[in-house]
């Protein structure tokens, strides 16, 4: 039975612990120079600890990380994106095995452990991207835990055949699948999500539909997107990414819908970019609606920004929405760790016994002082492994 002991470590920048894992698994948690095992001991120099980033929103499969450099090309629209990405991705060697493998290192070296990753599925890749997904988890040694959403970048109704696509994702294994802007992409709502409900009812599997459709259309379809969820019975199960429109909304108009999205379970993801209306946090935290933050997609053919950080990540959610406060900073960090757990159907997922031991040290005195220096990430343990000291890959 493997046993390491990672002592000194300040979980949440509480009193010193030691850190017991057994098996990949932290099995206790004690007063700091308590811990016995005899198996290795790691000093963690009183170091801040926080669990392993989930990273509840990527596409680990569009990236050129690694590569040249690549000029951003394209229309500025979601339109202009998505047919400069299908022109130029071949040349670029995307999806690979490698170009994965190099995103889930950077994942790995800044702290996150796990991740919800759309992957395309579309008429001109099929599942192939899947299968280069599972490839490099498989490379790293499931250090970073990876759940794929097939996700259809380029449309549903307008591509004839990629529902079957996604159906044959979802029977072989898929986590969930996507949708991409009803009403503005594809041109027809009902037809989209219909489409996407009957699969993920069908198959078993979840929802993620990326919405970027603003003010009373965006609202529209995520009217459509409840109805569905409470009539199929998938209630926590869907989510909305990026839904710009939820923070355009004026109230009563919000709150009303923040209720209905309470009464179906429906969970958020964000990127917190810049210039987007502040999603209605406080509300949301009061509904129990789930957040999570993710990078999207870092140096792609989309944009060269991205460096896979995720504290980063919570950083610019605290920005975004004006946080100041000891508790509200903390809870963005939370926001990009045990608050996340769900996204990546973990049960269980923080420094305490019977989570996988995925631990982030950090020379930081407190959670609010991480957050706001962003500094390098002294240690990172994924699954009872030891992958990155010094901010750098011991793997």
């Amino acid at each position: 039975m493997a046993e390491l002991i990672l002592a000194n470590v300040r979980p949440w920048g509480g009193e010193a612990r030691d850190v017991l894992v057994r098996d990949g698994v932290i099995a206790e948690v004690v007063p700091a120079g308590q811990g016995q095992a005899p198996g290795t001991r790691v000093d963690g120099g009183g170091r801040l600890a926080l669990p392993g980033f989930v990273n509840a929103h990527a596409h680990v499969d569009k990236s050129w990380w690694g590569q040249d450099w690549v000029s951003y090309g394209g229309e500025p629209t979601t339109q202009g994106r998505i047919a400069h990405e299908r022109a130029e991705r071949d040349q670029h060697g995307i999806p690979s095995v490698d170009g994965v493998v190099a995103v889930l290192r950077e994942f790995l070296r800044h702290g996150t452990t796990a991740t919800r990753s759309h992957v395309d599925v579309d008429l001109g890749v099929g599942l192939t991207g899947i299968e280069a997904v599972a490839e490099a988890a498989a490379v790293l040694g499931g250090a970073v835990e990876v759940e794929v959403v097939a996700f259809p970048q380029d449309g549903v109704q307008r591509r004839p055949g990629v529902l079957d696509l996604l159906d044959r994702a979802a029977a072989a294994g898929a986590a969930g699948i996507g949708g991409l802007d009803p009403a503005s992409i594809d041109r027809d709502p009902v037809a989209q999500l219909d489409g996407l409900f009957r699969i993920a009812e069908r198959r078993g599997v979840g929802l993620d539909i990326h919405l970027h459709d603003s003010g009373e259309l965006g609202a529209f379809q995520y009217e459509l997107i409840i109805d569905r969820t409470l009539q199929t019975g998938l209630q926590g199960r869907v989510t909305v990414s990026h839904g710009f429109a939820l923070g355009e909304l004026p109230e009563p108009r919000q709150s009303a819908l923040l209720d209905r999205l309470a009464e179906a379970g429906i969970s958020w993801a964000t990127v917190a970019p810049v210039r987007t209306a502040p999603l209605p946090w406080r509300g949301m935290a009061e509904r129990g609606i789930p957040i999570g933050l993710g990078t999207d997609g870092i140096r792609d053919l989309w944009s060269p920004f991205g460096d896979g950080d995720l504290l980063r990540i919570a950083l610019g959610f605290a920005r975004l929405h004006g946080l100041r406060t000891d508790e509200d900073l903390s809870y963005a960090v939370e926001l990009a760790t045990v608050r996340a757990a769900g996204f990546v159907h973990r049960a269980r997922h923080g420094i305490e016994p019977g989570a996988r031991a995925d631990v982030v040290l950090l020379d930081a005195q407190n959670v609010p002082d991480a957050l706001v220096r962003v500094p390098r990430r002294a240690l990172v343990m994924a699954g009872g492994e030891i992958v990155a000291r010094d901010g750098e890959l011991t793997l």
